[in-house]
């Protein structure tokens, strides 16, 4: 997984860069690090990402469920 993968999974999850920090458990200087291409991200931490991220994209957010319905 290249950097602008990286960040582009991180968007179609709407996640943060600090967020997914918190989420792995590590420093978010090492995240920085892998969006800014300093640091080779993890390959079992890119096929998670980049499989949550299809997902994602796959199913999005179910519509219409809300009781007002703008126009």
């Amino acid at each position: 997984m290249n950097p602008d993968r990286f960040s582009q999974a991180l968007r179609s999850l709407r996640w943060s860069q600090r967020g997914l920090a918190a989420i792995l458990e590590c420093d978010d200087r090492l995240v920085r690090r892998w969006a800014a291409g300093q640091a080779d991200i993890p390959p079992s931490v890119a096929e998670w990402l980049d499989a949550l991220a299809q997902a994602h994209d796959a199913l999005p957010p179910p519509q219409g469920w809300k009781r007002r319905q703008t126009v």
